[in-house]
């Protein structure tokens, strides 16, 4: 549950529970209901006031409770977590549900292919060395272009209602609507269904590529200068790099 929620819930029956007691603790207004001498418009107060307690209570905890979470703000400087939060948040969506989980296993091997990627090259270079430097540089861009595309799924998914496309599908052979508007309608879906494809198999060769470049380096006890630049799967990655400006996002 959303922490603003339960920060929500909490306040409002701590502030029910305390006007319940101000109004009928001895200490403060003492409004009595049933105890002897009680007057009747005395009495009237204090069974309205509780009459009104009771549904603040309901309703107000029923509209919290009920009242959909908002969607996670995903930016550029959002953390790996953050990413993999907002993702879960649409586990839900039937539609996407293996989209989802290859989304999220890709992310977990991202990181792990570039842990292993920057081990090694520290085998070979030192932290401070412009050659690991520039190398590290890269990775990141990678990184970035990764989570980028991600970003991308998340608008979609976000943006994407399910409730009106099963609803559009049980309705494709009873006639209710004419086909020109039933066309129109699955070309919208079927748009973001292909986004939400195409763009988790672009994210896939961003990892093949990783993987290419990692049994290049794997077998190297040293590099001299220059070299790096000139490996076949930098070159491919060099390549993702420019190519990443005319990406759809």
């Amino acid at each position: 549950m959303d922490r603003d929620v339960l920060i929500r819930l909490l306040g409002l029956n701590l502030g029910i529970a305390a006007a319940n007691i101000i109004v009928f603790s001895p200490r403060f207004l003492d409004v009595g209901i049933i105890r002897p001498g009680v007057g009747a418009l005395e009495a009237a107060f204090g069974c309205a006031f509780l009459a009104l307690s009771a549904s603040g209570l309901a309703y107000g905890n029923y509209r919290l409770l009920s009242e959909p979470e908002s969607a996670i703000p995903i930016g550029p400087k959002s953390t790996k977590e953050d990413y993999i939060e907002a993702l879960s948040e649409y586990r839900d969506l039937e539609t996407f549900e293996i989209n989802i989980g290859i989304l999220l296993d890709q992310i977990d091997r991202l990181q792990k292919k570039n842990k292993t990627i920057r081990d090694i090259l520290l085998q070979i270079f030192s932290a401070s060395e412009i050659s690991y430097q520039k190398f590290d540089e890269v990775i990141a861009e990678v990184e970035n272009i990764f989570f980028k595309n991600i970003r991308s799924i998340i608008n979609k998914l976000n943006a994407f209602d399910e409730d009106d496309y099963i609803f559009i599908r049980k309705q494709r052979d009873t006639g209710a609507f004419s086909e020109e508007i039933m066309e129109e309608k699955f070309k919208v879906y079927n748009e973001y269904i292909t986004f939400v494809k195409e763009a988790t198999e672009d994210n896939e060769e961003i990892l093949l590529k990783l993987d290419k470049l990692l049994l290049e380096i794997s077998g190297l006890n040293c590099i001299e200068s220059g070299e790096l630049e000139r490996m076949a799967g930098m070159i491919e990655i060099d390549k993702l790099i420019k190519q990443a400006k005319y990406y759809k996002n």
